[in-house]
């Protein structure tokens, strides 16, 4: 894996819904991508303190766990929309219980089915959330915080090379956390 396309502080990404998943992938592999892996099943447990400090300050905590790759991450994201550091963890049961043992809570879990791929200094990842969608997420991390505009507009041009037109501004959370509410909303 080459650990540095997820170095850096910042992560400039773009998520895309995906009407059309196999067309999306062949214009990707048209671009001779290089693979990470593929079909990785993705659980993503996020937490916030019991008064929500996290969420109201724009940040989120999750722990990630990628199989079979074996990865194990703690990412942070926010306050800024740019701000994103992630760190390689080997025991995510041992992160999860320190947090609760910290009086953290589990707010949320995620599952995804991932696959991830690297153009030049890019990553695209292609991601399938059962009862929400595919998506597609081009992003890229770094450090230099001056170079942020210009990832945005080399973003932009991958995403009409790959043929990419409907942008989801929600973060997988959000679209969860909506989800849920919908599925509350029916079972009263």
């Amino acid at each position: 894996m080459s650990q540095a396309h997820f170095q850096g502080r910042f992560e400039v990404e773009f998520k895309y819904r995906l009407a059309d998943r196999p067309d999306f992938l062949k214009a990707l592999l048209a671009l001779n991508p290089e693979v990470m892996l593929e079909d990785n099943l993705e659980q993503d447990r996020y937490f916030d303190t019991p008064d929500d400090a996290l969420a109201q300050a724009g940040k989120s905590l999750a722990i990630r766990t990628m199989q079979p790759s074996g990865i194990q991450l703690w990412i942070v994201k926010g306050p800024e929309a740019d701000r994103c550091e992630a760190v390689n963890i080997n025991d995510a049961d041992k992160a999860v219980s320190m947090l609760l043992t910290m009086n953290y809570r589990q707010i949320l879990e995620i599952t995804k089915r991932r696959s991830i791929y690297f153009i030049g200094p890019f990553h695209v990842t292609l991601d399938h959330l059962a009862g929400i969608g595919d998506f597609a997420e081009l992003a890229i991390m770094t450090d230099d915080e001056n170079r942020l505009e210009e990832y945005r507009r080399a973003l932009n041009n991958l995403a009409k090379k790959l043929g990419l037109k409907r942008r989801e501004h929600r973060s997988y959370k959000e679209l969860c956390e909506l989800n849920q509410e919908v599925d509350d909303i029916f079972l009263i």
